[in-house]
């Protein structure tokens, strides 16, 4: 008597019985699962790193602005009493002699950010197209250009600070002494002059970032469209402004909204210059909102003018943003618009060749 065993086919499996791939495909989770996990988690760092460094002050400082913060509730700041929006009220005044001086130190700040944005942006523009091409110097002549931007702030304003010097400046003996262009020796970081002082400080300071993101961005043009325009006797300033403005718009785009946010911040720049107390032409809103948290020791009214100029960062920010994503839309349908006209106008030719 002789029995049969049913023999398992190769792509069968019996009941009761798994192997061990199965399992582990189990307890895997799924790919996608996966794909999207591991950026976040990649980035869990960064992010725990601004919320201590940026997040929680700012909404601390927020959280002040609201608050009768003095010297008195300096040891224990969530003592102080609430006091709702007097602190705005206050700075938003510009009949009372606060609000009359946050509004002179905005309008001082809003044009020194206007002449040093765009001195930075045409000297650095400037600068990246003569480097375009290819001369004996020209490596040396980017790193020496480079060297304002890649030194130390305080050191480089420092040594600005000894120039303007009245008595041994470097600025009068210059123009005083050697040139004669002055009938006296000026006063740079006093008056009138100290906007005109902290002017060229910031100019020089930020012109290489310009002439840097420029000169990348110059990288990315074709040779062959400065070829063809030169075939068709297009002049230098005609090739600058029918060629590389054009192609520079997405750069500049960028690079003038990050030089405005860095300008209008600046604090660093004037208070190395001046000091704790900047003259009055010089008065940037960075330094008088410093001036109101800690030489006056108001810490509720500078958290309201603090909240009050991130607020209108934001707002120009936004509609800068919004103004640019609406002009690449149009100049790329113009663009378009003139290919077809040159496409149509090429074939016309060849039609009427023919």
């Amino acid at each position: 008597m002789t029995t049969t065993t049913a023999s398992a086919q190769p792509g069968e499996r019996t009941a009761g019985t798994s192997s061990p791939g199965a399992a582990r495909e189990r307890r895997r989770p799924p790919g996608r699962i996966r794909r999207i996990g591991l950026p976040y988690l990649l980035l869990l760092p960064a992010l725990l790193l601004e919320l201590l460094v940026h997040l929680v002050p700012m909404v601390i400082g927020i959280v002040m602005s609201f608050k009768e913060l003095t010297q008195f509730y300096v040891r224990d700041w969530t003592l102080a009493p609430w006091n709702g929006l007097d602190n705005y009220s206050m700075s938003v005044d510009f009949d009372a002699p606060v609000g009359a001086a946050l509004l002179h130190s905005f309008l001082v700040t809003c044009a020194f950010t206007v002449l040093s944005v765009g001195l930075c942006w045409l000297i650095g523009t400037a600068a990246a197209v003569c480097m375009q091409d290819a001369f004996r110097g020209r490596g040396l002549l980017r790193a020496l250009f480079l060297v304002p931007y890649a030194l130390p702030v305080y050191a480089a304003v420092i040594t600005w600070a000894f120039m303007f010097q009245h008595d041994n400046g470097l600025v009068n003996h210059v123009l005083h002494d050697q040139l004669g262009l002055t009938d006296k020796p000026s006063f740079w970081l006093i008056g009138d002059n100290s906007f005109v002082a902290l002017l060229v400080v910031s100019v020089w300071k930020g012109w290489p970032f310009a002439f840097l993101i420029v000169m990348a961005g110059l990288q990315n043009i074709p040779k062959e469209l400065y070829e063809a325009a030169a075939l068709d006797g297009a002049g230098v300033w005609q090739q600058i402004r029918r060629i590389t403005l054009p192609s520079l718009r997405p750069v500049n785009q960028v690079l003038v909204l990050v030089l405005f946010l860095w300008t209008f911040n600046d604090f660093n720049t004037p208070f190395v210059l001046f000091g704790k107390a900047a003259p009055e032409a010089a008065d940037l809103i960075s330094i008088h909102i410093y001036q109101s948290s800690f030489v006056t020791w108001n810490f509720g009214a500078g958290s309201a003018m603090s909240v009050l100029l991130l607020l209108f960062l934001l707002v120009v920010t936004g509609a800068y943003l919004f103004l640019s994503s609406r002009s690449r839309p149009a100049a790329g349908s113009a663009e378009a618009s003139r290919s077809v006209k040159a496409s149509r106008t090429s074939e016309e030719g060849e039609t009427a060749d023919v």
